[in-house]
């Protein structure tokens, strides 16, 4: 897949093996897992199994979880150089599971190293994501889910201009929160 989608400070491009390393630092932390059914990755071949799942999502489905690099916009020679992996984010469209009731559906999601957390880098990528999936796509429905509890998510998909529908409980019980946005 050969997709990059900039922003004024992010680069958006699909997952390499090369980033299992990084990939693998931001999943192995409890943190990063609070909201996230709190199974943090064990292993950097379980990072590498799940990048190899989302390159088959891209060349089944077209389009799947981007690397999301923090591009270096300093002019100055004194700055720090960064083009680091922060994260990753992106559309899924989500045939392999149903959630909420709904399975063949586009999905908006993201998930970032906590060095990276407060910055607006979710809400960064969020809108050019959003952009793309509906002006390149013609995607006519986007959805998300998020954990009820998970603020900091939520407060980002409402800014972005999605709308909350529902919240909804997993098979374990634990209350979600699904989101949705038409295309206009």
């Amino acid at each position: 897949m050969n997709l990059i989608l900039e922003t004024e400070r992010l680069l958006l491009r699909p997952l390499e093996l090369s980033d299992a390393d990084e990939m693998f630092a931001m999943d192995n932390q409890v943190e990063v897992h609070k909201y996230l059914w709190q199974n943090p990755t064990q292993t950097v071949e379980e990072t590498i199994k799940i990048i190899e799942m989302v390159q088959k999502q891209y060349q089944e489905n077209g389009i799947g979880r981007f690397a999301t690099i923090l591009k270096d916009t300093s002019n100055s020679e004194l700055a720090k150089q960064t083009n680091e992996f922060i994260g990753w984010t992106g559309i899924k469209f989500v045939n392999d599971h149903v959630e909420n009731g709904n399975t063949n559906f586009y999905d908006y999601g993201y998930r970032l190293n906590p060095k990276f957390w407060g910055k607006g880098y979710a809400t960064e990528a969020s809108i050019a994501w959003l952009d793309y999936g509906f002006n390149q796509m013609n995607i006519q429905e986007m959805n998300a889910y998020t954990h009820a509890e998970n603020a900091a998510s939520n407060r980002v998909l409402e800014k972005v201009g999605m709308t909350f529908m529902e919240n909804y409980p997993d098979e374990s019980g634990v209350t979600w929160k699904w989101w949705q946005m038409k295309n206009r």
